[in-house]
């Protein structure tokens, strides 16, 4: 059975772990309305996407 030979310091642990936080969603000014919005997706405010009224979905995708 594979046992560690030394105990893993506290730093050693915590430099693995420092990666580990949940990364901040980018946000982008919308063009129509100056809302932040998420880049590449239809604005949640207004719904446009570049420059364009975008028409919902009828059906929701799957």
């Amino acid at each position: 059975m594979a046992v560690p030979k030394r105990k893993t310091s506290k730093s050693r642990r915590d430099k693995r772990r420092a990666n580990h936080k949940a990364a901040v969603p980018a946000l982008v000014e919308c063009a129509q309305c100056h809302r932040p919005k998420r880049p590449h997706h239809v604005c949640p405010t207004c719904g446009t996407y570049r420059g364009r009224e975008v028409e919902p979905l009828e059906t929701p995708a799957p």
